[in-house]
């Protein structure tokens, strides 16, 4: 692990944001998380920390985008290509890349260029890997996204709930997997996204600085820690790092296994509902995020804890009016909503409600 980097789980407080970060580290098809804070709050710090500890990814060896060996159905243009000429295809392990996008990008440096004059002339495609490739696999960190042209932000987060980028030019066409961890930061007082854009980012987390004396001294000691020397700092946390790590890497091969009853669907929708949510991307959201939760935990069914953890998440940013209208409504609060709301269905069907459905299915429609 890079030794300039601060340690994730040597952060201070911060927990529902270190909780969004890793629900997306564990199923990045979650859609991405917004954070949104004053300055010198850790919201960049943790990014990057999180990317640190992720686990090395496989990829096919010599290609640009990084794809999935065990992924076919996502493979770039040119590893199709390759296999169809070549066969099986050699495969290496990947750190997790980190990609900072920069304020100023514009659209072709995120998508990335098919070189339209080479095209014409020569008869041959090239294309020019963007931001997008770079991520695929990896963390696509945007600090300040409020100031983040509309129409860029827009292109990032269809990348990110489709998890491709399709570029076409003049007839011509490439396609490679954009599948990343998208996290935004952005200080309230610089301006704030369209709801339109808001909505978009599928978790949300608001964050203050910490008022709490004591959290405030420890947050000194360890980044004095940290400063006077860097190496030894990160060994002193090398063991939780890795802890986390291998629980991250655990709910990624389990989270495909994690399935859901009939009462789950319904708990959700009647929150939802309740709530006056417009729209129906929260629902799916949540339980995206819930079955990550259940997953991170270990186990293969989600609860209504898992729901209500995952609300508290995905909500806040979503619900315009009425009394859960605050930044702080608590995963407690939810809970105690869910169970007054399913026990007013009279829909709760102990058979109904045992009865476990897998989630794949479902998920590759909504995608």
């Amino acid at each position: 692990m890079p030794t300039n980097i601060y340690p994730f789980t040597a952060i201070v407080g911060q927990a529902r944001m270190r909780r969004a970060l890793i629900l997306n580290a564990v199923d990045p098809r979650i859609g991405g998380v917004l954070i949104r804070g004053e300055r010198g709050t850790a919201k960049s710090t943790a990014a990057r920390a999180l990317a640190a500890l992720l686990p090395k990814v496989k990829v096919v060896k010599d290609c640009r985008f990084g794809c999935d060996p065990e992924q076919p159905n996502t493979w770039c243009t040119e590893c199709r290509e390759r296999a169809a000429r070549d066969g099986n295809l050699p495969q290496e392990l990947k750190t997790t890349p980190f990609v900072n996008l920069p304020v100023s990008a514009t659209e072709d440096r995120v998508v990335g260029t098919l070189d339209i004059e080479q095209a014409i002339q020569k008869g041959e495609r090239h294309f020019e890997p963007g931001v997008l490739a770079n991520a695929n696999r990896g963390l696509l960190y945007i600090d300040e996204v409020n100031l983040l042209d509309d129409h860029v932000v827009d292109l990032l987060l269809d990348s990110a709930a489709m998890g491709q980028n399709i570029v076409e030019r003049e007839g011509i066409s490439f396609s490679h997997p954009a599948r990343f961890i998208l996290v935004g930061t952005m200080n309230p007082e610089e301006g704030d996204l369209r709801p339109q854009l808001l909505d978009r980012f599928a978790l949300s987390v608001e964050i203050t600085g910490i008022r709490d004396a004591r959290e405030r001294v420890t947050i000194m000691e360890r980044n004095l820690g940290f400063e006077a020397d860097q190496n030894e700092f990160r060994q002193s946390w090398l063991d939780s790092e890795q802890e986390l790590s291998e629980k991250i890497e655990k709910a990624r091969k389990l989270v495909g296994k994690v399935t859901h009853s009939k009462r789950d669907l319904l708990s959700i929708a009647a929150l939802t509902s309740s709530l006056n949510v417009d729209g129906h991307r929260a629902d799916l959201v949540i339980l995206k995020a819930a079955r990550a939760q259940a997953a991170f935990e270990g186990r293969t069914s989600i609860t209504d804890h898992d729901i209500a953890l995952a609300a508290e998440l995905a909500l806040p940013h979503r619900i315009k009016r009425g009394p859960f209208y605050q930044a702080e409504v608590t995963a407690e609060q939810l809970q105690e909503r869910i169970e007054q709301l399913t026990g007013q269905t009279g829909e709760g069907d102990p058979q109904e409600g045992e009865q476990q459905e897998n989630m794949e299915g479902q998920e590759k429609k909504s995608q």
